[in-house]
């Protein structure tokens, strides 16, 4: 494994390291003495879907190791030119519940705000891969009509920042918007979904932690860890200094083949978030978007796994299997 830094080695800023994030292949496969692999992707799947990885997150990669389960969720394998059916390119219905600018609302009571389309790392699973984030996400001049839509609707009682990553945007555009939604009465939490605590830990910095200082909402904050080696000693300070901000964690994991389709993999990371409190929440049954087809794992296999694993661990460490379905009223719970 390439030695990775601990918080006391950090150099760059988050904005520093997210510039300079891998887009090439050639390169990412050179560091990681894999270039015999360069034959395993196809230059229009980059085109589409481009390349992008943090270098904190390479590091924890392992040299040598073509199937790393670090490596396999970000490298564009000629797999996802495959053209399988029931793989579409809006799998859980985002469209259609788009109620105002950059909003949508598909559950009682919560408002999803699309903030940003941007990511620090590209997923190659990612359910929004295809999604037309220069038609349906605001201006910021347009946050005002969805910031009063929000307002309106005194049912709202949770406001969820999602995107693209919305820790990926600057922390004064986060702050000015989250100091307007703490002016709505009827607003109680802030739920961010976000997986940049884990593939680019800097970013859980002073400026961050001072705007959620500030709220009054209580601040929840989902990660999304798929596996334990992404969850090393600067994962670990980023995740104390969000939990001593008072922000209550969560994780949602996706249940992907080749990465973590074992039950040795999922305890180990029911674990090891254990170790830095944070609650395994969700293990997400894959969203079947297209070019993600060779991820998928069977519902059985999915229920198989969760039961074995509810013998090993207790009860609270154990993930609730789940599919997002279009239309329906809540996640799908299948074990």
């Amino acid at each position: 494994m390439i030695p990775q830094s601990t918080p006391l080695m950090k150099t760059q800023t988050w904005q520093a390291e997210l510039a300079t994030a891998i887009k090439e292949p050639e390169v990412l496969l050179a560091q990681l003495g894999l270039l015999d692999q360069l034959n395993a992707i196809s230059p229009d799947l980059i085109k589409g879907f481009p390349l992008r990885v943090p270098q904190s997150y390479v590091d924890k990669m392992r040299y040598g190791d073509k199937n790393d389960p670090l490596l396999r969720q970000v490298f564009p394998l000629i797999d996802e030119s495959i053209d399988q059916a029931g793989f579409i390119h809006d799998p859980v219905g985002d469209h259609a519940a788009i109620t105002s600018p950059g909003m949508l609302q598909k559950y009682n009571g919560r408002a999803l705000l699309l903030i940003t389309g941007a990511c620090a790392i590209h997923c190659r699973y990612c359910f929004r891969r295809h999604f037309p984030y220069n038609d349906s996400n605001p201006l910021a001049s347009q946050w005002q009509t969805t910031v009063e839509a929000i307002k309106a609707d005194t049912s709202i009682n949770e406001v969820i920042f999602s995107g693209g990553d919305p820790l990926s945007l600057s922390d004064d555009k986060l702050a000015k918007l989250v100091k307007q939604l703490d002016t709505i009465s009827h607003i109680k939490r802030l739920r961010i979904h976000t997986r940049l605590p884990v593939v680019l830990p800097n970013r859980v910095d002073d400026a961050l932690l001072a705007w959620i200082n500030k709220t009054r909402l209580q601040v929840v904050i989902v990660i999304h860890a798929n596996h334990a080696s992404e969850i090393g000693d600067d994962v670990t300070h980023a995740l104390e200094q969000l939990r001593k901000a008072g922000c209550q964690l969560l994780n949602q994991a996706v249940l992907l083949k080749g990465i973590n389709d074992s039950v040795e993999t999922l305890v180990a990371l029911s674990e090891r978030l254990s170790e830095v409190n944070v609650m395994p929440y969700y293990l997400h049954l894959l969203d079947r978007v297209a070019g993600a087809s060779h991820f998928d794992v069977s519902d059985e296999q999915g229920v198989e796994l969760i039961a074995k694993i509810r013998a090993i661990l207790p009860g609270y460490l154990v993930p609730r299997l789940v599919r997002e379905q279009q239309g329906e009223s809540s996640k799908t719970v299948i074990a």
